[in-house]
């Protein structure tokens, strides 16, 4: 699953998107006023990430809305963990050697 949510959000459209709906549920037409391109191309990219599970849509009359589904975000940030603490240590070790060589 970390697989498909890293492919989903490997586009900057995409990154935008999901940023767009970390304040609530949004319409599509809403979504794509943010975007020079068309709306069935934003609409391309919200497949995608609804097909990584990271958007849910549900339909409002003749609208579809869209919204942010925390749960594969949560998933990728428990896989990215180790790896933050271990960038984490290594700037530290530069940090302190920098500062040595300051003396």
């Amino acid at each position: 699953m970390t697989g498909d949510v890293f492919a989903a959000l490997s586009s900057p459209v995409r990154r935008e998107l999901a940023s767009l709906l970390l304040s609530g549920p949004r319409p599509v037409n809403d979504l794509a006023a943010h975007f020079t391109m068309s709306r069935p191309s934003v609409s391309e990219h919200l497949r995608v990430l609804r097909d990584a599970g990271l958007v849910s849509e549900r339909r409002q009359g003749r609208q579809r809305i869209y919204s942010l589904e925390p749960a594969p975000l949560r998933e990728l940030s428990e896989w990215l963990t180790p790896y933050e603490r271990f960038w984490r240590e290594k700037l530290a070790g530069l940090r302190d050697l920098l500062d040595e060589e300051d003396l």
